[in-house]
Formats: C-alpha cells, sequence, structure tokens
C-alpha cells in the first residue's frame, strides 16, 4: 500500500529555526521501531543509502573523508556534487556538508529496541524550507520501509499538498516583511516557493492573455486597494511590472526555485508614507489565494 507522508503523523516532528550568519535549522525527528546500529547502517550503507536517500551516495567514512552525490542522467563518471564527512560516530552521528548546506543524523536509543532519528538541515535558502522538510519527510518514510524490510512504496509530494502543509507549520515564511529603500522609501517584499512549473504559474496569473508593455496590467497581478498603471515591464514567464503610484511599483518575478516550480518574489515599492501595514494583508491574500488556486491543479 503506498505510504502517503502526513506532516501531523504522531511519530514525526519538525521545527524551523534562525541560526547566526543569516542561516536557517530545519531540524525533524522520526521514531523508528529499530535499534540504532540497523538504522546506522541504512543512513551510512550506499547500498542502503540507494533505496531511500534522494541520490545514490559514495562516502570515505570518515571525519574529514569525501562523500559524493551521484544523481541519475547526470553526465561524467564522477559525482555530480561532493561534500565532506564533518562527524562519524557509530552509531550515534553522521555528519557531513552538501554543497552549502550542513545535514546531521543523529541516533539515540528510544524506547524498547528502537530509536529516534535526528536530522539538523542547516542551509542559507530560508524560503526553501517546506520543500526541504516535505522532501526530507518522503525520504524518512522510505527509510523506515527499508528498516521494516518491505519494499519502498512512498507517494511524493508531486502535488505540492505536503510541502503546503510545512507552509503553513512555519508560517512565518509567508507573512512578508517591510525593507526600506535606498531612496528613502519603504518596501514590501513577499518571497515564495510555488509548487507547480513557472509557465503554470504564468498562465493562471494572466488568465491565458499574454501582457505587453504599455497594456493593462491582468487581474492576477493586482490586489485589492492597489491601484495597477500599465505594465512598465514583461518577460514571460519571469517578470511583470507596473507603477500603482508616481513613486511606487509593484513587481512580480519568477525564478529558480527549490521542489517543482519557481521561488516568487513580489514586492510593493512606495514612498515613505505608504501604507505597509495595508499593502502586507492585501498581498498575502493574494499570495495565498494564488498558492491555493496552484495547489488545486
Amino acid at each position: 500500500m503506498t505510504a502517503h507522508p502526513d506532516p501531523d503523523d504522531r511519530h514525526f516532528s519538525s521545527s524551523l529555526s534562525a541560526e547566526s550568519g543569516g542561516r536557517t535549522a530545519l531540524r525533524m525527528e522520526r521514531r523508528l521501531a529499530h535499534p540504532p546500529q540497523r538504522v546506522w547502517d541504512a543512513i551510512t550503507r550506499p547500498a542502503q543509502l540507494a533505496k531511500w536517500f534522494p541520490s545514490e551516495v559514495s562516502v570515505d567514512l570518515r571525519p574529514g573523508g569525501e562523500i559524493g552525490f551521484h544523481f541519475p542522467g547526470e553526465p561524467g563518471p564522477g559525482p555530480a556534487m561532493t561534500g565532506r564527512v564533518t562527524d562519524a560516530d557509530e552509531p550515534r552521528l553522521f555528519a557531513f556538508t552538501w554543497g552549502e548546506d550542513h545535514l546531521s543524523w543523529e541516533i539515540t536509543p528510544d524506547g524498547e529496541g528502537g530509536s529516534l532519528l535526528r536530522l539538523v538541515h542547516t542551509f542559507g535558502d530560508r524560503f526553501g524550507a517546506a520543500s526541504f522538510a516535505s522532501g526530507w519527510q518522503v525520504c524518512v518514510t522510505a527509510l523506515g520501509q527499508v528498516l521494516d524490510g518491505g519494499p519502498v512504496d512512498v507517494e511524493r509530494d508531486t502535488g505540492g499538498t505536503l510541502h503546503e502543509a510545512y507552509l503553513a507549520r512555519f508560517g512565518e515564511l509567508t507573512r512578508g516583511r517591510v525593507e526600506e529603500t535606498d531612496g528613502g522609501g519603504r518596501r514590501v517584499r513577499f518571497e515564495r516557493q510555488l509548487v507547480r512549473p513557472a509557465e503554470v504559474v504564468w498562465d493562471r496569473l494572466t488568465g491565458g492573455v499574454e501582457p505587453l508593455t504599455g497594456s493593462p496590467v491582468p487581474p492576477g497581478f493586482t490586489a485589492d486597494k492597489v491601484p495597477a498603471g500599465p505594465v512598465t515591464d514583461v518577460r514571460a514567464p519571469e517578470l511583470l511590472a507596473y507603477a500603482w503610484h508616481p513613486e511606487g511599483e509593484v513587481r512580480w518575478e519568477l525564478g529558480p526555485g527549490t521542489g517543482h516550480g519557481p521561488r516568487l518574489v513580489l514586492t510593493q515599492t512606495g514612498p515613505r508614507d505608504f501604507d505597509t501595514g495595508g499593502a502586507l494583508a492585501v498581498w498575502r491574500a493574494r499570495v495565498e489565494e494564488l498558492a491555493a488556486g496552484l495547489l488545486d491543479r
């Protein structure tokens, strides 16, 4: 039977925290009905990792040893990415770098013959947190199936439901923020990872009618109480901007993201005295409406 990972699983917990240097730590815990040594083998042996980890792995299992990540279809004989083992304390702690990220897997005894597996993933892309959390939950659910001796049969989060559930849990990622601009004005900024390809998002925003410079702004790019002048810049499916005030601009950008879709960066820039509180409220509602509509698809 296919497993459908649930962020409210009582055996699985998660949290998000800000770290020094502008980095973010995602902490996830999963109780497993297997002793620490079995869990250790499953998270360190390449043949076992290949059954549940998001890539094939080669590893020199010692502090300072190289770890390589091999993705299907990548050209060349070597790993697509490499890192370094930072901790290898059998059967308690396995940690390594992956690009600019750091992953720490800690195993402690739990109950009668069981284990508590704690993952701490530290990274710089705070707004990728829901993608990372949903991806790791799918992976660790598969790890549990490997340990249970059965086939791996986990539904990947292609529909985005798990991703959006984590965004709701990590609510601070959806609130937006107010920034100062170099010219003495203020800017409201939202950043949101989306769960459908950029072309799908663009089509939903435009309503299927391609905007041009100087044309009216499609309603999908507007929000209540924010005047919309004509389009001032457009590059499908990456960018649309328009003036809302003689000193202000609304700008929608769809760039590279984590997971299955683009990263939305939405800004409204204005003079020093513009109502940033009202702007935060209306744009948050608009972004939530867009995200819910993409999930429905």
